[in-house]
């Protein structure tokens, strides 16, 4: 069994086409989109009909979330910037768009053929809206996957790419697709790396792995997406991209 992880794809469908090309050329069994796929990039309607032609098994992540309850990015930012781009991404969705998002899970655990198992979530089991990091204290790891059970524990939100052993489990986060980012950085702007990112999961042989992959983007086209669109963040998404 191969899973291609990806997340935080972020509307950004030149990266989305370059990781899916790349994911092609592996092989894998099945795709898990680990949530974030429309909003603050520049062509949300058309990272959603991929993700939904490819049949990806979809996390419900915070920016999903906030085109369900236009209220609920309040509580995750007040940066006019963003509330912006996250409310002008919802006007461009159609009710199909919005149904579609409506039907990701919260969560979801996949067998990876024996006794393994890979735990999808977007930022913890319990929520979409908190971080694990490299750096997060083992006793505090604990706390957010209390109950976890699964070989392999899987979520983004983040948008860093990340592998560590915990308790004898691997915790990974793909990365992001559509906007990776250099560190860590909740409460100040970040800095966009000029690649794409996703993961594998692999259960061959008896054996479990989990192997990061980046891949290089067509930035000429990620910069004319951005210039073509009406996106509140079409500036700054531009000046990241310069």
């Amino acid at each position: 069994m191969r899973i291609a992880l990806i997340s935080d794809l972020h509307g950004n469908l030149t990266a989305l086409d370059a990781v899916l090309a790349d994911i092609a050329h592996e092989g894998v069994d099945r795709i898990a989109c680990l949530g974030d796929v429309a909003t603050l990039g520049p062509q949300p309607c058309e990272v959603l009909d991929r993700v939904r032609d490819v049949g990806a098994i979809c996390i419900l992540g915070n920016h999903d979330s906030f085109m369900l309850d236009a209220d609920l990015i309040h509580r995750y930012s007040e940066n006019p910037a963003i509330v912006a781009a996250v409310d002008w991404c919802r006007a461009q969705l159609s009710e199909a768009h919005l149904a579609f998002i409506q039907a990701f899970l919260p969560g979801q655990i996949v067998g990876l053929g024996g006794d393994y198992t890979l735990q999808l979530y977007h930022g913890t089991p319990q929520s979409n809206m908190v971080d694990i990091l490299s750096t997060t204290p083992p006793e505090t790891l604990d706390v957010m996957l209390e109950g976890s059970e699964a070989t392999v524990l899987a979520g983004g939100h983040t948008h860093l790419q990340m592998l560590r052993q915990h308790r004898g489990k691997l915790v990974v986060n793909p990365g992001s697709v559509g906007m990776p980012f250099l560190e860590y950085a909740f409460g100040k702007a970040p800095q966009v790396l000029r690649h794409a990112e996703y993961a594998i999961v692999s259960a061959e042989r008896g054996q479990v792995g989990v192997a990061l992959r980046r891949v290089a983007v067509d930035l000429d086209r990620v910069r004319a997406a951005i210039a073509a669109s009406e996106n509140p963040m079409r500036a700054m998404l531009l000046a990241a991209y310069a």
